[in-house]
């Protein structure tokens, strides 16, 4: 089985967490930037470069590793979250690191972005980035998410909550 280092960034801005769905394709469901580690790049510097890959903003901010995955995707049944593009798969055993990393305004409301070199090859993908609620319908139900990407927000809400009663 082929193994993937991932990592991911779960962006806020007080409650509010940045996501982005796929346009062109929409059956995949809501997903937080980042994506695979290259050859000899920490969890941490890939998830800052991924980040500004897929978004177009770069952080000033501290990263903080909050959550890991251990994701075998040839066991994972191809209904609910798992919905992969046919033209790429994501077959292998996804080891994933999820950062938080909170701001004090957004940068933007909303905007659209194109990853031009995609890991897995092939054309441009396009991503629509926008904001949810944390503890809004559409983030408490995992099946909005593409992936598990929904799978780290318990413990991301508790993080948040601690954190907006603390300041």
């Amino acid at each position: 089985m082929r193994v993937y280092h991932k990592a991911y960034v779960y962006l806020t801005c007080g409650t509010d967490l940045l996501v982005f769905h796929e346009p062109d394709t929409p059956w995949l469901g809501l997903q937080v930037p980042g994506g695979t580690i290259d050859p000899g790049e920490s969890f941490l510097h890939g998830a800052m470069r991924e980040f500004a890959e897929e978004t177009g903003l770069e952080l000033d901010a501290a990263f903080d590793q909050f959550s890991n995955q251990d994701l075998p995707f040839e066991t994972i049944p191809p209904v609910g979250q798992y919905r992969p593009h046919p033209d790429r798969p994501l077959l292998g055993r996804h080891i994933r690191r999820n950062y938080h990393v909170r701001l004090a305004a957004r940068p933007r409301d909303e905007w659209e972005h194109y990853e031009m070199h995609p890991s897995s090859g092939g054309v441009p993908i396009r991503y629509h980035f926008f904001w949810i609620d944390l503890f809004g319908a559409r983030a408490m139900d995992p099946e909005n998410f593409f992936a598990a990407f929904g799978a780290p927000l318990a413990g991301l809400r508790e993080r948040v909550a601690l954190l907006e009663n603390s300041a």
